[in-house]
């Protein structure tokens, strides 16, 4: 019998989690020829969290949890999941309920058949979403597949099924700056799309905020793609061919009409704008140069304080 291992990552989630595994279980009894452990990693939660997991992994066989020194972020709990993970078949989940359960079994039927490495879920719709977050969602990931060679899926989730095969590869991706969604896309493998409609969460609320989704879509930019780079190199260019030109147009205008050479306060806008321009071009480098000392000074990708393990009903 396969081994369906389930990673759910939690951050202050006490409100949804005995919810998630009343729900899951419930979906995951009725999956034929499969046993299904749970693997909750607790990111540094301040609330009751760590103390449920505690009490689930003691009271329900196939319920295990990690427990990491502070919060590291989603993405160091994806991968840490990953890590541990133990089984044939690998999931991810997210806690609130916002990925259906009840598509586990048309995503392992998929796996199953042999010709996918990975059933994946996207979003079709962003219903019950502020309509500003889901219009700079939907301009994210145009602008990331246009300066991208890794294709990313317009609504895609971290909620997919994969083999022990495609999870080998994802772990190798070893880096400290971790994108999910790109590197699903990255190490290949055959996937495909299941899509759903936007589910609101069962409980608690959204610890993304507007702010930190920006900050993390910079990050997939950066991370997978340099076309930030070479548009700082045509920037600087096309400024120096104006500039030149126009300094010739001074000349020409000073040699011709004489006493045209005036007007500080537009010289001092150009100043401003085109110091701007290399402030920006600054940043990008920055950005760059922040990630690459980042990855260098090889901090490992999360801490572990505690491990619960399986529950054993025989003891």
């Amino acid at each position: 019998m396969a081994l369906l291992s389930i990673i759910v990552p939690c951050y202050n989630e006490e409100a949804t989690i005995e919810t998630f595994y009343t729900h899951t279980s419930a979906v995951c009894e009725k999956l034929n020829s499969v046993e299904v452990e749970y693997l909750f990693v607790d990111d540094g939660s301040t609330d009751r969290t760590l103390e449920l997991l505690r009490k689930l992994s003691a009271d329900k066989p196939g319920v295990r949890f990690l427990s990491f020194s502070r919060n590291f972020g989603k993405e160091a709990a994806m991968y840490a999941g990953l890590e541990h993970a133990e089984g044939d078949l690998v999931a991810v989940m997210d806690v609130d309920l916002q990925d259906p359960p009840e598509l586990l079994p048309e995503m392992l039927d998929i796996v199953r058949s042999g010709e996918y490495d990975c059933a994946a879920v996207r979003r079709v719709d962003r219903k019950g979403e502020p309509p500003i977050r889901s219009w700079f969602a939907r301009q994210f990931y145009k602008l990331i597949n246009k300066v991208s060679k890794t294709e990313i899926v317009d609504g895609a989730r971290d909620f997919r099924l994969m083999t022990r095969q495609m999870v080998d590869a994802i772990l190798r991706v070893g880096e400290y700056n971790r994108f999910s969604k790109g590197i699903f896309s990255w190490v290949g493998f055959r996937t495909r799309w299941v899509e759903t409609e936007n589910v609101e969460r069962s409980g608690g609320e959204s610890k993304w905020s507007f702010f930190k989704l920006l900050i993390y879509a910079l990050d997939g930019i950066i991370a997978f793609s340099t076309a930030p780079l070479a548009v700082a190199s045509i920037l600087g260019l096309v400024l120096c061919v104006v500039s030149f030109i126009a300094i010739i147009f001074v000349i020409v205008r000073q040699l011709v009409w004489g006493g045209s050479a005036f007007g500080w306060p537009s010289m001092v806008c150009i100043i401003l704008f085109l110091s701007g321009i290399q402030l920006f071009c600054i940043g990008i480098l920055g950005q760059y140069l922040a990630k690459t000392y980042l990855e260098v000074k090889k901090r490992p990708i999360y801490i572990l304080r505690e491990e619960g393990e399986h529950h054993d009903e025989t003891k």
